[in-house]
Order: C-alpha cells, then structure tokens, then sequence
C-alpha cells in the first residue's frame, strides 16, 4: 500500500517509528565510537532503522509468512555485518561485543516495527549495560588471567 506523500499524517507514525529504532540504536553506536571501535555512531542506528523499515515494507502483506522471512534475512545479514568487526590479531580476538551489538540493533529496529517498544528499549538498557558496566569487571578479569 503506497500512500502519497502530501498525506503527511498518514506516513507520520511509519516516521516516528524510524525514529524511535534510530534513537534507540544511535546511543549504542555512540558507546562504541567512544571506545573507539570499528562500527559506532552512523552504522548502529542505521542498521536499527533498517531493520525496521524492512519490517514496515511487509506489514500487512497478503503473504503470512512474508514478515517472517523478512526476519530470517535480517538475522543472516546483519551478523555478516557484525561479522566485519571481529578482528583476529594472533591469539587475540577483538570486536565481538561490537559485533553482537550491531545484531542487537537489527533487533531493536525489528521491535520497533512490530510495535513492541518494550522489547526494544529493554534491550537497548541491557547492551547499554553490557557495554559499561561490565567493562570494569572485563578488564578485571584480563588482568586476572594475565597474573
């Protein structure tokens, strides 16, 4: 269903859906540009607002199926993209909590389309609080290991 763009209030909750997954994905992305990693502030909410315009594309299909199919996409492709943050130098793996992060935009975008923002702001405090305040105890136990 295409709906013109002078019907400005009837794309206006579609916007504010964007948005919302935009948000929500653009403060992880801002945690991982401060801690310097490969994805961050323009990937993450891009991804986010991806994911949910994806999901929007096949809202009310004729097809049932279509959103779930969409959804096994999603998944694949955006852990390829994750996949390009996982550096390997020797022993050493480096990324992949970025990695897992971006997957988690990919989810909180899904969400957001789904109309369950409850999901997606529970998961965005939760990486939130993978990504600092578990930082401390991660650098703890590097430390432990290396003694």
């Amino acid at each position: 269903m295409s709906i013109p763009l002078g019907h400005w209030h009837d794309w206006l909750p579609f916007l504010i859906k964007m948005l919302a997954a935009y948000i929500l994905t653009a403060i992880i992305g801002w945690n991982r540009e401060r801690e310097e990693h490969t994805l961050g502030i323009r990937t993450f909410p891009i991804v986010g607002m991806a994911s949910c315009g994806y999901l929007l594309l096949v809202t009310g299909a004729q097809d049932a199926a279509a959103p779930s199919r969409v959804m096994q996409g999603l998944i694949t492709g955006i852990g390829f993209i994750g996949g390009g943050a996982i550096l390997k130098e020797g022993a050493t793996i480096k990324g992949t909590a970025t990695a897992a992060s971006i997957w988690n935009a990919g989810v909180i975008g899904a969400a957001v389309a789904m109309d369950r923002y409850d999901i997606a702001i529970i998961l965005a405090i939760l990486n939130l609080v993978a990504l600092r305040v578990l930082l401390p105890l991660k650098y703890w136990l590097d430390r432990a290991k290396q003694q």
